[in-house]
């Protein structure tokens, strides 16, 4: 039987928490860096956090291991509670990067929730199924677009500011930039 309240329940959960991986993803972009906010969720709290970093203004190059959802596996670290992976929730204001998704698969989550989709490297939509049994036997639940336009306005402004030089000229921008035209003229 179909529980209406249990899904507005979840709906309402996944709303709260990707609002706090969007914070995350605010500290990244105040400092001009590209902005991906993650929050790692365990019995409805909030156990890791994580924010991109090493693609801010002044870089001659980019560090392409900084990504906010691996800042968050490696804050998991410190910390002083239990850590049960498979109770636990990873929520981030874009789709994971194919190294993000190997990780996540790695530390044993077995549920993923995004905003704003990665058409140039999502790496979430890769047929697990034909790949190694570590990767075969990994059951992921990926819950896309929640809250996707609020992630998509920090996307759009990152763009739009004079100086960011991540992904400039990219596929990514000029999706990104696609999109939001496309949101506004609705």
């Amino acid at each position: 039987m179909f529980d209406i309240h249990e899904e507005y329940k979840k709906v309402l959960e996944n709303e709260i928490f990707m609002r706090l991986a969007l914070e995350q993803a605010g500290i990244a972009g105040a400092k001009g860096e590209f902005p991906v906010g993650c929050v790692i969720v365990q019995a409805g709290q909030v156990v890791a956090t994580g924010a991109r970093k090493g693609t801010g203004p002044g870089k001659v190059s980019f560090s392409e291991i900084d990504h906010a959802e691996i800042r968050a596996l490696k804050s998991l670290e410190g910390n002083t509670e239990k850590f049960n992976p498979k109770e636990s929730v990873l929520f981030c204001t874009m789709e994971p990067c194919l190294m993000c998704f190997a990780a996540i698969i790695l530390a044993g989550i077995k549920k993923i929730v995004y905003a704003y989709e990665d058409p140039m490297g999502g790496g979430t939509c890769c047929d697990l199924s034909s790949m190694t049994p570590l990767y075969q036997e990994a059951k992921m639940t990926i819950v896309s677009g929640v809250l996707r336009e609020k992630s998509l306005d920090l996307f759009y402004d990152f763009f739009n500011k004079e100086g960011n030089l991540y992904w400039k000229d990219s596929f990514l921008e000029r999706y990104t930039l696609e999109q939001k035209r496309s949101s506004t003229r609705k």
